[in-house]
């Protein structure tokens, strides 16, 4: 610990003394318009976590309200700061035996606006905040799983020792020349990094906290739906900066992600509404709003290796088997609050095994064929990543959930919950009339 706090104060001193190298006048290997790219990307994929809070705010019942958006408008804040500090170089630091990364760019030191290897056309930095804003909505997207139940200084804690203990090795096996990128693992946006891990997560979670009170008897229907639709709305604007933004520079890739990222969305949100219309005889603004999340979460992994019509394909099976996830909880008496699982953990699962289809090297040479394309390893190579990176993240957290009960208490009292967490735990409402 001493040796950490020492590292972390040198980092600072460097930092403030930077080399003049660094900051005065860039590299001549900087290109301005995948730097413009990249941080409009980053800017948009921000945006998805405020968009995420309306869309989870809706959706639970109105003495939550606040309580449920603040999971997410604090992960923003909470989480950069871990990224800054530690995070960063954790995940895309040296690789040590493809488990970590060093401790290198502790506190940012050594990063500048030079390139680096990963984004060899873009300042370090813009890398860096780019990926920050994956890494803020990752733990955000869990705490659907646990929504209406959970104390907010448990979520805090959690959510630090999560992005540290799980996103982050996680990102720098697939990202950050680890151990699956080695292996040759597809992950293009993060259906492994983020989605796989944020879902199974929530699944430990569910399971771990318990249902809420009087679930599934007593109705949790949404208390604002019009604010559910325009988190949907964010999501799904921001979501072209998650998927296009991960080609890292401007022009042919980031437009086929781009494309690809649309097409899912749109199939998937077709196919979830006549499920449901047949299914439940009316379709719901409800179920299209879920069904376009399940589409964009589940092309997330493949966006950038595969064409438009394969996906096509993914976005409805997304549709298709998402929808079956999210009615089945009840089923196995689980009560994954917002559906995390059903559509993260399911959703990721499903599209990381859809790139080791339908990955194709004349879309990406930089990526792989997949099944279809000649290349059976491939898929394998997907399904054993998605299966360690979710039997990793489920277990972890489960520990991490009992270190926290044991040290401040996961769940809030019967009578807090009653009464509701927005009063309780913040000591305001979010509705006055």
């Amino acid at each position: 610990m001493k040796k950490l706090i020492n590292l972390l104060l040198a980092s600072v001193f460097l930092s403030l003394s930077f080399s003049s190298m660094a900051f005065a006048g860039g590299s001549s290997k900087v290109d301005s318009g995948d730097t413009a790219w990249i941080l409009i990307s980053a800017a948009l994929v921000m945006l998805m976590t405020p968009g995420l809070a309306l869309f989870y705010g809706g959706m639970v019942r109105r003495k939550n309200v606040l309580g449920t958006i603040m999971h997410s408008f604090i992960a923003i804040a909470l989480v950069s700061m871990q990224w800054i500090l530690i995070g960063y170089t954790l995940s895309f630091g040296p690789d040590i035996k493809g488990i970590i990364g060093g401790l290198d760019w502790i506190g940012l030191n050594g990063v500048g606006v030079e390139p680096s290897k990963y984004a060899p056309t873009v300042p370090h930095l813009a890398f860096m905040i780019y990926q920050a804003m994956f890494a803020v909505i990752t733990p955000a997207l869990i705490s659907g799983a646990f929504a209406e139940r959970m104390k907010f200084s448990a979520y805090v804690l959690f959510t630090i020792i999560w992005s540290t203990v799980v996103y982050d090795p996680v990102a720098h096996w697939v990202w950050g020349g680890g151990w699956l990128n080695s292996l040759g693992v597809l992950d293009f946006a993060g259906g492994i990094v983020v989605h796989a891990t944020s879902g199974l997560s929530a699944l430990a979670a569910a399971l771990f906290i318990g249902k809420r009170r009087g679930f599934p008897n007593e109705s949790f229907t949404p208390h604002n739906l019009p604010m559910t639709v325009l988190g949907a709305g964010l999501l799904w604007f921001g979501w072209f900066g998650f998927n296009a933004g991960s080609a890292l520079s401007s022009g042919e890739l980031s437009t086929i992600a781009f494309v690809t990222t649309h097409i899912a969305a749109v199939a998937a949100t077709l196919t979830w509404v006549a499920v449901e219309w047949l299914h439940r005889g009316k379709p719901t603004m409800f179920g299209a709003a879920t069904g376009s999340i399940a589409g964009l979460a589940t092309i997330t992994p493949a966006a950038g290796f595969v064409g438009p019509m394969p996906a096509l394909l993914i976005g409805v099976a997304a549709g298709l088997v998402c929808y079956t996830a999210l009615n089945a909880k009840t089923h196995f008496g689980y009560d994954d609050s917002l559906d995390a699982f059903g559509v993260h953990g399911v959703g990721g699962t499903l599209g990381t095994l859809g790139a080791g289809l339908f990955a194709s090297l004349s879309i990406n040479p930089g990526g792989a064929n997949g099944l279809f394309f000649g290349n059976e390893k491939q898929f394998f190579i997907q399904l054993g990543a998605v299966a360690a990176v979710g039997l990793y993240s489920f277990v972890v957290s489960l520990i991490i959930f009992k270190l926290v009960d044991l040290l401040v208490g996961v769940r809030v009292s019967e009578e807090i919950e009653v009464e509701g967490l927005d009063y309780s735990q913040h000591g305001e409402s979010g509705y006055t009339l």
